[in-house]
């Protein structure tokens, strides 16, 4: 169960790292100048790519979490309050996630009609997500 569980962090942490980072992509994305074809070229193809490649990390991170929750037995049982809190979390992580390909195709096709500022606010929910998942995980308040 250990081996499990040290995949499932270091997938996760590897998604968050990409959850983390696409948004800040979006920033620059939405502050890039009308007529800077290169720059906004080259920033598209930084967030394809981190796109594909935090999808594959979701995937196992995902099916670890899974077999652990389901095989193991974490999280089930009376007083387990906490991991229904951490579950509707991954599935709001999940939607973020997706969301997050939205807004590449709307970049994609230069239909993005939000600025700057929205995307740096944006970039602040996987944080807030981590941190309460974070709580949930390990103090176990209910």
């Amino acid at each position: 169960m250990l081996w499990i569980k040290a995949l499932h962090i270091v997938f996760i942490a590897s998604w968050f790292a990409g959850l983390f980072y696409l948004p800040r992509i979006f920033v620059n994305l939405a502050m890039v100048e009308p007529g800077s074809v290169a720059e906004r070229a080259r920033l598209l193809l930084m967030a394809r790519k981190l796109y594909r490649f935090m999808t594959l990390l979701a995937v196992p991170a995902l099916c670890l979490g899974v077999w652990l929750w389901l095989y193991y037995g974490i999280g089930k049982g009376p007083g387990q309050g906490w991991m229904h809190a951490k579950l509707l979390l991954v599935v709001l992580l999940i939607a973020y996630h997706h969301g997050c390909g939205v807004i590449l195709r709307k970049f994609e096709a230069n239909a993005m009609p939000r600025g700057h500022v929205w995307f740096r606010w944006f970039n602040e929910i996987p944080v807030l997500m981590m941190l309460a998942v974070v709580i949930l995980v390990v103090v176990k308040p209910f």
